[in-house]
């Protein structure tokens, strides 16, 4: 393999054919269905899904099939097939040793799985001056919008990894490319595509998801866990209408008081620490990736955030603070419900007070346990007798890779070596990607690549998401390696 060739190529890939596209890609609003409602109704989901078909079509992949699948009610898949090559192989009969002084061999009799989303995280406010979620602006190298980074780059690097290889005459094993648009959303849309799609994936012995984060941008990054999530709706009712507080006070009790009571029965509000049922021993071996890699890291594991004033992540060291944020659970309220803005808040004590609730989970808890046990703790005998529900909203399980085959190892790190120039690392990582707990269930010998793009900053699902384009560049020839190397 000449490993300069493959950079190239991806460079002048990126540029000339990826960028002009993801641009377009960056100013559809394709909300995920959880936070677009009536997304069947409106262009923008069928746009983003036909806006890759079209430049599939045209990227040309040889031995590409591809299509757009639809399921009743289901957002759209953009599902691709790309036959094993055997490269200069295949046409020769025989091993040619390729530029580089490696010798390339057949095929793969293997199948290699590439898994992106293309839904995206509603709007957030926040963005700086110029910038905003369906607007596409590059500077110094970032490509800023939502979407870009999460995940639409996904489909682009995959197919761009192949057709690096093909360009160089070097064998691939057979690849099935599969961009959700439900993952947002908890990707309940994708065990129906996957029960529909079975024949034609196969047995995948490779997954490679690039929706995943990395500690900074001077080294291939590998995912080897996920948290799990819950999420749900927490409702306090004491009124049936507002009432003036000086009338009521005293008298009839905060609704957001009872909420306050009820979160710290699960949380405690001076350290975060939630209760036992949601956590679980960590293994000796995860500790030791969490030391190095705060050792790699360094201050950039904090300072990668955009603190307000005097902020700080507490007294924990590099090492416990990987481990919060990788392993143990933590809680996240990201939305409240029943109060108006501030401007306009008047003398009144309001009937119900609602908070969204995010639990993320250790990678190894059991998702649908935990659900039920935090809603029973939070509806358990109520304040005052005040009505309280927990919604709970599709409980997704965490992810915990199995061993690494020696062939994965050697090929990433040499991947990471060639192009970024520095070894591969490895780590847990906080967010959920539920497809990977779902594949590695159906398919107890797959091996898995999970990395991605989202380094210091990048700030998925929030203001200011871009894309480092640099990375996303080396990502993608560190994937044209991977799939080189499939046995």
């Amino acid at each position: 393999m000449d490993t300069k060739h493959i950079s190239r190529f991806a460079e002048r890939a990126w540029d000339s054919d990826i960028l002009p596209v993801l641009r377009e890609y960056i100013r559809i609003p394709n909300k995920s269905p959880a936070f677009e409602p009536d997304w069947e109704s409106l262009p923008h989901m069928r746009d983003a899904a036909q806006l890759l078909d079209r430049w599939i079509a045209g990227c040309g992949v040889r031995g590409l099939s591809h299509r757009i699948v639809t399921l009743p009610g289901r957002t759209p898949v953009v599902y691709a097939e790309v036959a094993a090559s055997g490269g200069e192989v295949a046409a020769s009969g025989g091993e040619v040793a390729a530029s580089g002084g490696e010798v390339a061999s057949g095929p793969s009799k293997r199948t290699a799985l590439l898994y992106g989303h293309y839904d995206k995280q509603p709007e957030f406010d926040g963005w700086a001056d110029g910038l905003g979620p369906w607007s596409p602006v590059m500077r110094d190298g970032k490509l800023y919008g939502r979407g870009g980074a999460d995940d639409g780059y996904a489909l682009f690097a995959s197919l761009t990894a192949i057709a690096a290889l093909q360009a160089q005459g070097l064998p691939h094993p057979r690849c099935v490319l599969l961009i959700e648009g439900c993952e947002e959303s908890g990707s309940f849309d994708l065990p129906h595509y996957m029960d529909a799609l079975a024949q034609d994936i196969g047995e995948p012995h490779l997954v490679v998801c690039l929706d995943a984060e990395c500690g900074n941008y001077d080294q291939l990054w590998l995912t080897t866990s996920l948290r799990g999530a819950v999420g749900g709706t927490l409702t306090v009712q004491v009124l049936t209408e507002g009432v003036h507080s000086g009338a009521a006070g005293g008298i009839v009790p905060s609704s957001f008081r009872i909420l306050r009571a009820l979160i710290e029965r699960i949380e405690n509000a001076e350290t975060g620490a939630l209760a036992q049922p949601l956590n679980v021993a960590i293994p000796d071996d995860v500790r030791r990736d969490a030391a190095a890699v705060a050792t790699t890291l360094g201050e950039l594991e904090t300072s990668r955030f955009p603190w307000a004033g005097r902020t700080n992540a507490g007294n924990r060291d590099g090492t416990e603070l990987v481990l919060a944020n990788t392993w143990r659970p933590s809680l996240a309220v990201v939305g409240l419900g029943g109060a108006p803005p501030v401007a306009e808040a008047g003398n009144t004590l309001r009937p119900a007070t609602a908070a969204k609730l995010v639990f993320r989970l250790p990678p190894t808890l059991d998702a649908d346990d935990a659900a039920r046990a935090v809603k029973r703790i939070l509806e358990a005998s109520p304040p005052h007798d005040a009505e309280v529900t927990f919604d709970i909203e599709h409980p997704m399980g965490g992810w915990h890779s199995p061993p690494r085959a020696p062939w994965l190892t050697a090929a990433l790190d040499k991947a990471s070596r060639a192009h970024f120039g520095a070894p591969m690392m490895t780590m847990g990582t906080g967010g959920t990607i539920p497809f990977m707990k779902m594949l590695g269930e159906r398919f107890h010998d797959v091996q898995f690549a999970v990395t991605g793009v989202l380094g210091p900053k990048s700030n998925a699902h929030g203001p200011n998401e871009f894309l480092h384009v640099a990375t996303a560049k080396r990502v993608t020839a560190c994937v044209a390696h991977l799939l080189a190397a499939v046995p």
